[in-house]
């Protein structure tokens, strides 16, 4: 199977996840990125379904709204049962790095919602320790040298991604060069630098529930 039928099939199963255990008329969280993008579509067969969805980005609320999905900013909801975004890495305790799309602050404030987190992506993400990907940090941006300098202290070599802002306006440092044992606590030091937005680290808040997409067919995986 090709990267893409893999997302199509891990996609696919998500909605079949969603149609099983979220309640009908509950709104649905929706993630970011080009797995996201494939549930989003599997998702537009049972908008009738359901009352609309919460965006992690502007181009996931573009999306969903093309597909007559009525968009929910998250300060209407109270509750949302469950949220199904990708990864960019995801250990065994299903922790994961989040944030190659540039999403990661909305993302995690949704995922914070939620009830359940499903993270569906291919095997390729699957690692046994991470930080092969560089770790996203979202930055305000008169702080991004400062910060560059403490994320620096803690073993990383910061790269701010070009060109390229948040929809919140801020800046992404991209770290490369970490070995990741410890995820709960890295997140917790980073995130305590000043002018640190949030980080691409999901270990506080990691996902319930990996729909895994392999050769052989999606797994599922809990921590």
């Amino acid at each position: 199977m090709t990267q893409d039928e893999l997302k199509q099939a891990v996609a696919q199963a998500a909605a079949d996840y969603v149609a099983a255990n979220a309640p009908a008329g509950s709104i649905i969280g929706v993630g970011t990125g080009s797995t996201a993008n494939f549930f989003i579509d599997a998702l537009a067969a049972l908008k009738d379904r359901y009352k609309g969805a919460v965006a992690s980005s502007e181009a996931t609320r573009q999306r969903l709204e093309g597909h007559g999905i009525r968009v929910f900013d998250l300060n209407e909801v109270d509750d949302i049962p469950v949220y199904v975004d990708g990864a960019d890495e995801i250990d065994a305790g299903l922790n994961m790095i989040k944030g190659g799309g540039g999403a990661l602050t909305r993302e995690k404030i949704v995922a914070a919602v939620a009830t359940t987190f499903v993270c569906i992506c291919d095997e390729s993400k699957r690692v046994a320790a991470m930080g092969k990907f560089p770790l996203p940090v979202e930055v305000i941006p008169m702080a991004r040298a400062h910060v560059a300098r403490e994320l620096a202290k803690l073993g990383g070599t910061p790269v701010l991604r070009e060109g390229f802002v948040t929809d919140n306006g801020n800046l992404i440092l991209d770290v490369k060069d970490l070995h990741i044992t410890d995820p709960k606590t890295l997140e917790g030091q980073i995130n305590q630098i000043t002018g640190v937005v949030t980080n691409g680290l999901f270990a506080m808040r990691p996902a319930n529930l990996l729909l895994l997409g392999t050769a052989g067919g999606v797994r599922s995986i809990v921590a």
